[in-house]
């Protein structure tokens, strides 16, 4: 009985069954179109372009999702009718088995016909006829029916977690760089009367360690030692990682450098604007990040304990980038403590590269991005082998593995959100170049199709000065200037994104 009713085919499916659960499927995936419709719509009537156009990572996410879902499924008929040598099936084992011949093809027999969903999947690609077919060569398949299947929905849970994970820390994140907001307004009300107009003091000569910038970063520490320079770096991270005269001075320091005409520039909402368009390239998964995945699924071999050491590859990274952070903030102190005595007006750090690893501030991002991902690989990997195996499962571990993993990827997720992404938001604009997000929208777009209009019209006055010299001869100036503004606020545009990228 229960053979025949594995082999119901969907001719002799009763068409209720099949309308009913369409219907399911259609409803399920409408609704989830719909709330992603809203949610964009949404993020669009509050101006919130970064934040819009990371959703549509999302939805490009889902889309690469389902298409190796169909790829999967299209394609699982004719992987199950590769066949290989049953030698080659004993080596590189997630867990050991002990079996010949004939039980290896019973047990590709097993999960290609019993397993969860063996029915449908048997429907679909012929079942256990694929593994008569390999068996009649003295083979077994390359991958069985319920092999795939799991496969399938680990990569589905892999990016679910990651994009909430990505979800998760921006939001703490946020909130947590928010609190710096009264700050800026602090800031606003000290050097702005009621009216608006700016309150000009006559400036003093101080003593450059009577700064609270100086008094915090540059305490000897580290000042005649490099290793305890780096020690100090990396437990300031843990507490008071950004503190109001770390705000000031570096927000003093971008200003005078990279819009020092706009003193009432508003440095929190510029620096939010920049993490919210930054949050768009994490939430992604990239290329090099499916390797990734690919390479330790490879290593995930019975007795090496694969997935235990790399937990700890998240946790080195953030303490690293953690550190390195720390140790921007504290050189700007020490830069301006070493080379002044007495300063007269405000403190004024001086942003630069030359700060940062390979003089790439945008580096610091990408090995977040890896961070995020990899934890989320971590938690994923436990959580789908727990459904599908259960706890006591052999490719599980013992607890004494299990335990630290899960530990690690909390302390990763907090630390990430409440101390490394605030630090990433403010330190990495002390590089030399500002991003785009220091423009509005509209000013952003109106420059981008002024430059465009521009360079089209210093190519059309070009060919007309091929075409007739007697005539160039009084517009030529007037393109070589016309050349330059363009050049000059192109780049200006794009000098964010060039230098960090």
């Amino acid at each position: 009985m229960e053979e025949a009713a594995e082999e119901i085919k969907l001719e002799y499916t009763p068409t209720w069954v099949v309308a009913l659960v369409c219907s399911l499927i259609v409803a399920i995936s409408l609704a989830v179109e719909r709330l992603i419709h809203y949610l964009g719509k949404n993020l669009k009537r509050k101006n919130q372009k970064p934040l819009f156009e990371a959703l549509q990572k999302v939805k490009e996410e889902l889309m690469l999702l389902g298409f190796i879902s169909l790829l999967l499924t299209v394609f699982q008929g004719a992987i199950h009718k590769i066949c290989i040598p049953e030698s080659l099936t004993r080596h590189m084992l997630p867990c050991k088995r002990e079996m010949d011949s004939s039980t290896t093809n019973a047990h590709y027999l097993h999960y290609g016909s019993l397993g969860v969903g063996g029915g449908m999947r048997r429907l679909l690609s012929g079942g256990g006829s694929d593994i008569v077919y390999c068996a009649t060569k003295g083979k077994v398949p390359l991958l069985s029916l319920e092999a795939l299947h799991q496969l399938h929905i680990f990569i589905f849970v892999l990016a679910l977690v990651h994009v909430t994970f990505c979800v998760t820390t921006m939001i703490l994140g946020g909130a947590r760089i928010r609190q710096w907001k009264h700050w800026e307004d602090t800031i606003a009300e000290k050097n702005y009367d009621s009216s608006g107009a700016l309150v000009v003091l006559k400036p003093r000569i101080t003593h450059v360690h009577k700064h609270d910038f100086i008094r915090e970063r540059f305490q000897g520490i580290g000042k005649d030692s490099l290793i305890v320079g780096w020690l100090y770096s990396s437990v300031k991270q843990f507490y008071g990682s950004v503190t109001k005269s770390d705000y000031v001075t570096l927000r003093l320091g971008f200003i005078m450098t990279h819009c020092r005409g706009n003193p009432k520039f508003d440095f929190h909402k510029y620096m939010m604007r920049a993490l919210e368009a930054d949050f768009k390239k994490v939430v992604g998964i990239s290329w090099y990040l499916w390797i990734f995945v690919v390479v330790f699924l490879l290593l995930n071999v019975d007795g090496w304990h694969t997935y235990f050491w790399i937990a700890f590859i998240p946790l080195m990274l953030l303490l690293a980038i953690g550190t390195k952070l720390e140790h921007v903030i504290t050189q700007l102190a020490h830069d301006v403590a070493e080379k002044h005595t007495a300063i007269e007006g405000d403190l004024v750090v001086q942003p630069s590269d030359d700060l940062f690893w390979f003089h790439r501030p945008r580096i610091v991002l990408y090995l977040i991005h890896f961070i995020l991902f990899q934890n989320a690989f971590e938690i994923a990997f436990f959580f789908w082998i727990l459904c599908t195996y259960g706890f006591d499962s052999c490719i599980m571990g013992q607890v004494y593995f299990i335990v630290p993993r899960l530990v690690i990827g909390v302390i990763v997720q907090l630390l990430c959100s409440y101390s490394t992404l605030p630090l990433y938001a403010i330190v990495t604009q002390m590089g030399s170049s500002f991003k785009k997000a220091i423009f509005d929208e509209h000013v952003q777009l109106g420059l981008v199709d002024w430059a465009q209009k521009a360079r089209k019209r210093k190519g059309l006055q070009s060919s007309n000065g091929q075409n007739g010299s007697s005539h160039g001869g009084s517009e030529h100036p007037k393109g070589v200037q016309l050349q330059k503004v363009v050049k000059q606020k192109e780049s200006s545009l794009e000098e964010g994104d060039a230098g960090h990228d």
